[in-house]
């Protein structure tokens, strides 16, 4: 209709002539009124809305449905109750920007550069190249309000800013850690931002990033929007919500925690990123979105020593299971099952291409991905294609296949059938020869492919 009259150059009496056939009582407000109406109807057909929550640092064991006794997260555990929860979901990366290159972009992280943490002391303009394509952009021009709150990490000069690549609207920081109070970095710098400026806003991180992305759900209730909350928790520094500032302005110290004290704050952090997954989850709800809505949780990498991977091997920074095998969540009522749980194996830069068949929007024209439409698998239980698939971290290397796991660290090789060694105990190299020149040809193989045409940070 508003096609038609933009067609007709017709004036808004004369539409309001059309629509009631001259009755009287029909004022020009109500004509503004249905056409606004009309616009977020057609705005709405067929365009889910979209939203991807991502935890800092949160081990496979740090969460109820995967096992913990002690971390309390009954929001979460309710958000796998009611959707697909993976048991075999990987990070791209075992730190924090190379999982956030290969989610936004899709791909594996070396084919833009990304392959180590952007730092804040010696990486302060470098950043993910601006050609790069993200799912925010293909969103955006598919009729989304895109907006990021949290963490960013892509690169920390202006130019870099999220509000550069796809988003609407970004509040939150653009470091690895902020103090959770003073939302200082590491490096001593003030970083809290609204879009591509700096401000200054009072309150605990987990709780501003909670609250400013309900109010961006609010804002754009009417039409489909997709929302990225990269959350700071559990990541250093260890803070409760009641915790004074560790680090403080003009480079002084504050409290730093300790011992007892990292534990009982760690436990916090993921309880009170908990009560945000609730809140958000509540928010859909009430406003009647939550059978348009997909939601995905995930974590950007597994835990620290002071998390917990429950029975893998390795950490944050390695490639054993523990370093990238982290929690997962699917979750979209009337599409997807409830209580389902899905081993198959799948990995960060998968979301992407996900994102954009819920969506019903296209790839740009000549764009390569290396992840896979997880949504036939999610809503079918359709299986996906056979792939390997590659880690590369430092001097470490990772190859899997089905069942079978190649990790290559110097001279050292190790072969591991993670269907009968989940927690990588033993070494199969000798006994599986064959296996291992299998995976170690296609590692070669990988290792050429992303390095060619590698667009480097500048």
């Amino acid at each position: 209709m508003c096609t038609f009259l933009r067609e007709r150059r017709m004036n808004r009496r004369k539409f309001i002539e059309l629509i009631v056939g001259g009755a009287a009582g029909i004022v020009v407000s109500d004509c503004g009124r249905l056409m606004g109406a009309l616009r977020n109807a057609t705005k709405r057909v067929d365009r889910p809305n979209i939203i991807l929550i991502m935890a800092d640092d949160l081990g496979y064991g740090d969460v109820g449905c995967y096992g913990s006794e002690t971390v309390k997260t009954p929001n979460i555990d309710a958000l796998a109750g009611g959707g697909v929860r993976f048991t075999d979901y990987h990070s791209n990366g075992a730190v924090c920007s190379p999982t956030r290159a290969a989610l936004l972009t899709g791909r594996y992280q070396q084919r833009c550069g990304i392959e180590g943490v952007v730092t804040a002391a010696k990486h302060r303009h470098t950043g993910m190249a601006l050609k790069q394509v993200t799912f925010a952009e293909v969103l955006k021009k598919h009729g989304y309000a895109t907006g990021i709150f949290g963490k960013w990490h892509m690169g920390y000069s202006v130019e870099f800013n999220p509000v550069r690549q796809g988003f609407d609207e970004f509040i939150g920081y653009v470091s690895g850690n902020v103090d959770y109070h003073s939302h200082i970095d590491q490096a001593g710098y003030d970083d809290w931002w609204k879009d591509g400026k700096k401000v200054s806003e009072k309150g605990y991180s987990t709780d501003l990033i909670t609250r400013h992305g309900i109010d961006f759900i609010k804002r754009h209730k009417d039409e489909p929007f997709c929302l990225y909350l990269p959350h700071e928790a559990p990541h250093y520094p260890y803070q409760g919500r009641d915790d004074p500032p560790e680090r403080l302005a003009g480079g002084r110290k504050g409290k730093k925690a300790k011992g007892k004290e990292i534990i009982r704050a760690y436990k916090e952090m993921v309880e009170v990123m908990d009560e945000s997954v609730g809140k958000i989850v509540q928010t859909i709800k009430r406003l009647g979105l939550e059978r348009r809505t997909f939601i995905f949780f995930c974590s950007d990498n597994g835990a620290n020593k002071n998390g917990s991977n429950g029975a893998l091997s390795g950490y944050k920074g390695s490639l054993w299971e523990g370093g990238h095998r982290v929690p997962a969540i699917a979750y979209w009522p009337g599409k997807i099952k409830h209580g389902g749980v899905t081993d198959q194996t799948v990995l960060g830069m998968d979301l992407f291409p996900t994102m954009v068949s819920v969506a019903g929007a296209k790839l740009p024209a000549g764009l390569k991905l290396d992840g896979v439409d997880l949504l036939p698998m999610l809503v079918s239980n359709d299986k996906l294609p056979e792939r390997t698939l590659f880690w590369r971290h430092g001097k470490q290397r990772a190859v899997r296949r089905g069942p079978w796991k190649l990790r290559v660290e110097g001279k050292n090789v190790e072969l591991y059938n993670l269907d009968e060694d989940l927690g990588e105990k033993k070494n199969l190299a000798d006994a599986k020869p064959e296996m291992v020149k299998i995976l170690e040809d296609k590692l070669s193989i990988w290792e050429q492919d992303v390095s060619v045409g590698v667009e480097r940070r500048t």
